[in-house]
Formats: structure tokens, sequence, C-alpha cells
């Protein structure tokens, strides 16, 4: 199947636009596109009319141009003849935002849309989804433009069957400076599935990370997955539901997936060196990490703070996550103390942790830098950044993440995230250094580079 009209249409037609309700999630859709993204959209109702003075088609191969894509949002009995229509209408593809499939009960429903699809290779998200995200071309989620919050465009592609986690994880990446290459939620994923996607973005040139919410698989789909996801050239991060019989439960009754035996598949996941996020705090930071470098590492971490017990903290974590804090040779641990001030030279702690005490200014930050840069000792940094400290100044991000270019070795930098302190964060985030607003969230950071193992 060619998936591009799906996610680059230049032409987009939404079907079920109501006439007298704007809220209607179909007149949503329509309004936000019509407004705010490139694809050209046409209003479809089988009445006909005029919606804001543009000719609503009573049928979509009324339309006068091509359509791309296809944007369902009618009652599910209507679903199989609306996409017939669009199948001989020569459409590209379509998303089924409708409820009331499988997931109800009605797998009747679900699978004479497939039978139609499949016969006709006529490619389609859904049902019971949002859909698509894709900047700048178009948004097909029926949710107000005034109540999301959107990443800055990236090189993270996100694949959710549900909607509100898709959503979610959108706040959080553009909370947390992530950017996001294309977004879709696959909803029951009656035809397009896990595999689809993650054939598609493989070869995607705007995509350097796949990252998956997976609720459940059919019959051994989840191994043809995993085998995918360690043969596919960028890193793929998953989350995964349906861990406890609660969850399965649930799981089944939201998409009509079946959750599987989940501890066989978090085995299965790490043995295949797919990077498997435990939580939603996990998934953020491992996609932040991954889209800023894409080599693993065998997880020996060096630490520069000036605040003892922050170091400390972020030594426990580090155990705790199964990444190691070596000490340094008494050779680095003398040249570091060379490199850095007078003023911190005989009160600093060289050892890793390296404690630059609260007396540090920049230039000691960048010494102790430069030489973890350039040392086999450890192979990632952790910048443990107190913007409060009196001697560093709001250049000091900036200035470590040009020694991170230069040596090519991992930096991640923690930094309080208020908005008092962005200056501090824009110098990294801007030179593509991850930040991150805890220690754990860095750890995590650092972690998801361990697990990334090549192929």
């Amino acid at each position: 199947m060619n998936l591009k009209a799906l996610f680059k249409p230049k032409t987009l037609a939404v079907i079920g636009i109501s006439l007298t309700n704007d809220r209607h999630p179909a007149n949503v859709i329509y309004n936000k596109n019509n407004l705010r993204f490139q694809a050209e959209v046409f209003p479809v109702n089988d009445r006909g009319g005029i919606l804001q003075g543009e000719p609503v088609y009573p049928r979509i191969s009324d339309i006068p141009k091509k359509v791309d894509l296809a944007v369902i949002a009618v009652r599910a009995e209507g679903v199989p003849d609306i996409m017939a229509q669009c199948i001989q209408a020569g459409v590209g593809g379509a998303v089924v935002i409708s409820g009331g499939f499988a997931e109800t009960g009605r797998r009747d429903l679900q699978d004479l849309m497939v039978s139609l699809a499949r016969e006709a290779d006529f490619p389609f998200i859904g049902p019971n989804c949002l859909g698509i995200y894709s900047p700048p071309s178009m948004d097909t989620f029926f949710l107000p433009s005034e109540r999301m919050v959107r990443p800055e465009t990236g090189t993270v592609a996100l694949v959710s069957q549900s909607g509100g986690i898709l959503v979610d994880h959108m706040t959080k990446f553009a909370e947390e400076g992530v950017g996001l290459s294309l977004a879709v939620s696959i909803g029951n994923k009656a035809q397009i599935r896990e595999l689809d996607m993650l054939g598609y973005f493989a070869s995607d040139p705007t995509t350097e990370v796949i990252a998956f919410y997976l609720e459940g698989f059919e019959h051994n789909e989840g191994r043809e997955f995993v085998l995918a996801a360690h043969r596919c050239p960028k890193p793929v991060i998953v989350l995964k539901s349906g861990k406890s019989p609660g969850g399965v439960r649930a799981v089944s009754s939201h998409t009509a997936s079946m959750a599987g035996d989940y501890e066989v598949f978090s085995a299965v996941l790490s043995q295949h060196s797919v990077v498997e996020a435990k939580n939603e705090f996990e998934m953020v930071s491992f996609c932040e990490a991954l889209s800023c470098y894409n080599r693993p590492i065998e997880g020996r971490v060096g630490i520069i703070t000036v605040s003892g017990g922050h170091g400390a903290l972020a030594v426990d974590t580090c155990f705790t996550h199964g990444l190691s804090v070596p000490t340094l040779s008494e050779g680095a641990q003398a040249e570091i103390r060379e490199g850095v001030s007078p003023r911190v030279r005989a009160i600093a702690s060289y050892s890793n942790p390296i404690d630059l005490t609260g007396s540090a200014v920049d230039d000691d930050f960048v010494a102790a830098a430069k030489f973890l840069s350039d040392t086999d000792e450890i192979d990632c940094v952790l910048i443990l950044l107190l913007p409060y400290t009196p001697g560093i100044t709001s250049d000091l991000g900036a200035r470590l993440s040009q020694i991170c270019r230069q040596e090519g070795k991992p930096l991640i930098a923690y930094v309080p995230h208020v908005e008092k302190y962005r200056i501090f964060i824009e110098g990294f985030e801007l030179n593509r250094i991850p930040v991150a607003h805890s220690i754990e969230g860095a750890v995590h950071m650092a972690e998801a580079m361990r697990r990334c193992k090549p192929c």
C-alpha cells in the first residue's frame, strides 16, 4: 500500500459535515484544516448546502479535484457505503474517525469495511481513532485548535492505539522541547497496523525515532513486530499497557485488542534491543534522548554538579537503572584539578561525581566537561546545572553544548524547568542537547542510549 497520500495529502475531504452543529467532529476537523493547514479541504454531506460561504458536496465524487485523503465522521452503519464511494471516486486513502465497530461488538461492520479496502488496495486508518497530525499538511483530530498543544516540528514519529494517550504525549513533548515529525492514532487498527507504520517510518526521511503506545496484537503479530523493530535502522521505543489483569480487561474494551502475556513480550523486546519505556515519563525522556543521539553507550556516566546532594542522588538513580558511575583514575582527577579555577581547586571533589561546589564559574564547568568528553573512562556526561549558582552565567548551556558537538560524546543536562531558567534550557535545546526537569529524567535519557543496542 502507498501510505504517502495519508500523511502528506494535498487535498482533503471531510465527510459527515453538519449544517446545524458547528461542534460536530467533522466540522471541527474541517474548520481547523480550512484555516490553519496546507491541504485544500472540501466539506461533504449527503444533503449538500452551503457552509461558511463554501459549497458542501453531496458525494465525494462531486468534488471537482482528485481527493488524496477522506476523513470519515459518520455513523458506523454508514461507513462501508461511504468507503465504497471513496474507492469508486479514486480517493488515495481514508481516516475513519467513527466509533461503534469491533470495540462495541460490531465486528461484522469492521470486517465489511476491511474487505472493501483490501479488495481495492485502499489504505485507511482506524476506525475509532483521532487519525493523523501531520504538520504542516493537515490535522484530522476532532479537538478544537485552541485546546491543543502542538510540539515543534522535529524527528520523532509517535503511533498510538489511544487518541487520548497520543494527545497527552504531544503535550508532554511540547513541554520538554521534543520535536514531532508525525503523530498517528490508529484506534482499532482494522487495516493499517503497527507493522505498516513501522515500515513507513523506517524509510521516512523526516523521522529519526519511532515511538509506539501499544495495547495488544493479534496472534503471532507481536513476534513479527519485534523482529521488524530489531531490523529497523532507527531507534524504536515501545510503551505497552495491559500489564495487569485489570489492564488487560481495559485494553479489550477500549480497542478490541488482545493484550497478551506482558512479561514475555517485555523480555522479547529486551532480547531484540527494542527500547521499552516502562511508563509515560520514560517514554518522553527516551524520545528526547534518542532524537538527539542515535548511537548506543555502555552506560558509564560521568557527573558534573555543584551540589553534593544532587550528585549523590544521581549516583543512586544511575545504580537503580543499571548504569555505572565509575571512580575516575588518580591521573584523571589530577588533570581536572589543574584545569579548574584556583577558587575551587582546593575545595572541589573530582572522583565522580565531580562536585565543583557553589563557588564554581562557567570556566570550571567547561574544564570538567572538556576532560570528560575526551576521556575513555566514561561514555556519557551528565550535567546537573543549578541556575541559582551565583558564579555561572546564562551562556553556560550554549558553551557546554559546543563541547559536546565538537567531541561527539553524549551530554545530558538537568535544569529545573521553570520560566525563570528558560534561557539556560534554551542554550542546550537550541544545540540539540537533551534537557531533563528532574535527575530521574536525566538518568532515563542515559538509560535509553544504553538500551538502544545496534542490530
